[in-house]
């Protein structure tokens, strides 16, 4: 199916996202993942009667931390909300959250738009709340795991600014990079800790009355955000065109059949009965803990990607593969402390760390050597001292072994012949016995030049400083 022209899509994104604290949201247990099932469990975040919770002050520093970056204003009290819903992976029947008063109202994330300039998002808020469980169905029972419940999350809630499935998953990329640049959440989407409803919704194209919208729950891929706002614009255009009208509903994504499929009616703010926690006291930040937070956050991709424009004039791809992730920026800057030229470091870091870093299980920081290593590496190619594909050599064989530059190109036998007497003796030999082809050069075939220098250069298993082999040529096939 395809879109008209004549409408325009409404996309507004409510994002889920885990932090990164060592314990859950209102008790002791590992906040973890991959344990055995119902392993980090406690009486509290399995919803037993008579529990109390008791907040973890880390949620609030993480919250804060994401406010404060995302132009949000930071309520100085906020209040904890009963959401009731029944559902199996949702032990006590309702899920602990925010409503009215949220820790963190408006704001924006900033997004690189199709002519390069920023585009801003609104965001309505961002607040918290607490994960529930994992269902597991199985043909013959439906199972579940509770090591997740009471995982402490921010709900990431957009305004309706976006307009396309490309427009929402850049969205989405920014925000999952910015959070991990914070370091309040690992992002990984395979393992649920970043996860997205969309809010889609059709209407004739120049209209300012939103239509009816489609909550799509669950989508934990770029690929499927893009795949399932596709296809649930193209529904909802080919409804209105045939004269009918959409229904407001929550849809499920099937990626087998690459539709969406309804799950149910969509609720309303007021069927999930909030009301005050009254377990819970008013969530007030300590005098002074926003500007110490603020004075401790990180750089963020966008920073960052000004920055390099700024100071290193990179091109906007070199930019944007530099700062996808936080440790790529971070290895290429150290590359430049340690004295290597910012150009030949950021296609350094782009071609050699990128391609080893993905060819391992590690993380970047344990796939690759220390920064200071293959500056060394880089400088010996600037001194002549190494190619540039012993270098590469070199920088593969070191990522295996650990061993540092000067060990591992001594041991290869990498090192430059720079020598001109041994290297002229070498262009002597393959002259010698290529005379035919000298003829050739000295009758107006300068193209074979570049013949002369490979057959010096496998004379000397590739050792020979090429500058300097190209020197001695020229002049010993002078006329």
């Amino acid at each position: 199916m395809a879109a008209s022209s004549a409408y325009e899509a409404v996309i507004g994104l409510e994002v889920h996202t885990q932090l990164l604290t060592r314990s859950k949201i209102f008790c002791g247990c590992a906040n973890a993942f991959g344990a055995p099932p119902n392993h980090h469990v406690c009486p509290v975040c399995m919803g037993m009667p008579g529990v109390l919770p008791v907040f973890n002050r880390r949620v609030l520093e993480l919250t804060i931390r994401v406010g404060l970056t995302a132009h949000s204003q930071i309520a100085e009290r906020s209040v904890f909300a009963r959401k009731n819903y029944f559902y199996p992976d949702l032990p006590k029947g309702y899920q602990i959250s925010q409503y009215e008063r949220p820790l963190c109202v408006g704001g924006y994330i900033e997004v690189p738009g199709a002519d390069g300039a920023p585009r801003k998002i609104r965001l309505t808020r961002i607040h918290i709340e607490e994960d529930a469980g994992k269902n597991i169905h199985r043909p013959e029972a439906s199972l579940v795991d509770f090591n997740r419940s009471g995982a402490p999350l921010l709900e990431i809630v957009s305004e309706p600014d976006l307009h396309s499935a490309e427009e929402a998953a850049a969205y989405l990329r920014e925000l999952r990079a910015m959070l991990r640049y914070l370091e309040v959440s690992d992002g990984n989407m395979e393992e649920g800790s970043f996860r997205c409803d969309a809010n889609v919704s059709v209407r004739p194209r120049g209209a300012s009355e939103l239509g009816a919208k489609t909550e799509i729950k669950n989508l934990n891929s770029f690929k499927f955000v893009e795949k399932a706002i596709n296809h649930e614009i193209a529904r909802q255009t080919a409804v209105l065109q045939a004269g009918g009208k959409v229904e407001q509903q929550t849809h499920l994504w099937d990626a087998e059949r690459e539709e969406t499929r309804p799950m149910r009616s969509k609720e309303y703010a007021h069927d999930y009965r909030y009301f005050p926690e009254p377990d819970l006291p008013e969530l007030q930040a300590p005098p002074g803990l926003v500007e110490a937070i603020r004075a401790q956050t990180p750089e963020v991709p966008s920073a960052r990607r000004a920055r390099y424009a700024r100071d290193f004039g990179l091109s906007a791809y070199a930019i944007e593969v530099l700062t996808q992730e936080r440790e790529v920026g971070d290895y290429f800057e150290a590359l430049i402390k340690a004295g290597v030229h910012h150009k030949a470091a950021a296609n350094w870091t782009m071609s050699e760390v990128l391609r080893a870093a993905n060819a391992s299980d590690q993380p970047l920081i344990r796939a690759i050597p220390a920064a200071a290593q293959t500056a060394t590496l880089l400088k010996l190619v600037e001194q002549n001292r190494i190619s540039l594909n012993g270098a590469k050599t070199a920088f593969a064989a070191m990522c295996k072994s650990g061993q540092d530059a000067a060990a591992t190109v001594s041991a290869l036998g990498l090192a430059q012949v720079s020598d001109e007497a041994a290297i002229a003796e070498a262009c002597d030999l393959v002259l010698s016995t290529e005379t035919d082809k000298v003829a050739e050069y000295r009758a107006g075939h300068e193209k074979l030049f570049g013949f002369f220098v490979g057959r010096v250069m496998k004379t000397t298993q590739g050792k020979a400083n090429p500058k300097v082999v190209n020197e001695v040529l020229k002049r010993k096939l002078a006329p």
